[in-house]
């Protein structure tokens, strides 16, 4: 087979590298060369990206092309994509074109077999949680992408659900292929805990939080938690024994992120909490493997990468009850209603009071990542490939 790869969410020249779908795109590209001998795979990349960059991917049955005249996307996009992408991709003669997600669009004039990963439908879930003209943009490239696919992969069954349900894809079209996450949360960290906490300024006794800073995490609802979390400590007869918790919320900045630094202020719990804005890769170990517990009670998650990077890390997790995380998590963390403040405050007074229960997550937390693996996803992924390129031949 010739496999066609769109990568162009890797290097992204305006996003920065391996954020979100370029780690996912990164990864998988990355297995498949190593498992793949026999197909011949060419990756398309952003004519801005250095040729440098790349040498990473050179393999003998691996072939770089460049989408040309990027600019031309400011002034003409729909042409851009429609004329020269389609051209481009037809130059190929590829059996299967895989675009890693809706947001690559696919040309409607492309005419051979595409495969297309969607990662999660949260613009249609709640919508609330984003601008409006995003919700639009989304919907319409997830409509294209499905209808022009002929195998969609999904990284939940979650996520599949919801696209059969809002889009009424069928469930044979459908293939869900679990990501897999970077190993080295079961290794020690790479720098020091004392580093780390230099660099941001954290003290011992922290709850941590990591992802982008936006509505659809659910932070305000976890700053109230966090409040009513401190009160109750306080009125407990042994306060003297917990901590000083602090809140670090870990992550960069995201829709309405600006609101949120003032929101801590006017519930009066400006100075528990840190921001510590972008965190490197070598620093997330030790920012887990040293944190009280984990909290992230989001409104929707398609997959939930940082899950099992916490339950690598064997850091306890409070989690919510919603969309693919239950079936990520399986038995491995304490699973809260995010909607009512009250759930999330209550577990997280749990965790400070049994430690038994922070020990019982934590075992079962590192068996459940175990379960989740690159190297299979690319091999299922391939299966998907020569399935596609068999269909109706």
């Amino acid at each position: 087979m010739r496999i066609g790869i769109d990568a162009r969410t890797i290097l992204n020249p305006e996003k920065g590298d391996s954020i979100g779908i370029g780690h996912y795109t990164y990864q998988l590209i990355r297995h498949l060369l190593d498992i793949d001998r026999e197909n011949e795979y060419v990756l398309f990349f952003d004519a801005r990206v250095r040729e440098k960059d790349v040498k990473k991917f050179t393999r003998p049955n691996t072939q770089i092309r460049f989408y040309p005249f990027s600019d031309y996307r400011k002034y003409l996009p729909g042409l851009y994509n429609e004329l020269l992408g389609s051209a481009i991709l037809a130059k190929e003669k590829l059996d299967v074109l895989h675009v890693t997600s809706p947001v690559s669009k696919i040309p409607r004039r492309y005419k051979g077999k595409t495969v297309v990963t969607v990662h999660d439908l949260a613009f249609y879930k709640v919508p609330e949680a984003f601008p409006k003209n995003y919700n639009t943009k989304m919907k319409a490239l997830l409509n294209l992408a499905a209808d022009k696919a002929d195998k969609i992969i999904t990284v939940s069954e979650s996520t599949k659900k919801d696209l059969e349900e809002l889009l009424e894809s069928s469930a044979e079209k459908i293939q869900v292929i679990y990501s897999g996450f970077d190993k080295r949360f079961f290794e020690a960290p790479e720098i020091s805990r004392e580093k780390v906490f230099e660099k941001f300024g954290i003290p011992d006794g922290y709850i941590l939080f990591l992802g982008t800073l936006e509505p659809i995490k659910n932070i305000t609802r976890l700053f109230e938690a966090f409040k009513t979390f401190k009160e109750t400590l306080a009125k407990n007869q042994n306060a003297s024994k917990f901590p000083d918790y602090k809140l670090v919320m870990a992550g960069k900045s995201g829709w309405l992120a600006k609101e949120y630094k003032q929101m801590a202020e006017d519930l009066g719990i400006g100075n528990n909490v840190i921001f510590t804005g972008y965190v490197a890769p070598e620093e997330l170990v030790p920012l887990f493997k040293n944190a009280e517990f984990f909290v992230m009670p989001s409104l929707y998650e398609g997959f939930g990468t940082t899950v099992l990077e916490a339950f690598a890390t064997e850091t306890p997790a409070i989690l919510s009850r919603v969309s693919s995380i239950p079936e990520l998590a399986d038995m491995a963390a304490e699973l809260v209603n995010p909607n009512y403040t009250k759930n999330i405050s209550d577990a997280m007074v749990r965790f400070a009071k049994d430690q038994e229960l922070k020990d019982l997550y934590r075992k079962r937390g590192k068996e459940r990542a175990e379960k989740f693996d690159w190297e299979k996803c690319a091999e299922k992924t391939l299966e998907v490939y020569l399935h596609t390129y068999k269909q109706n031949k």
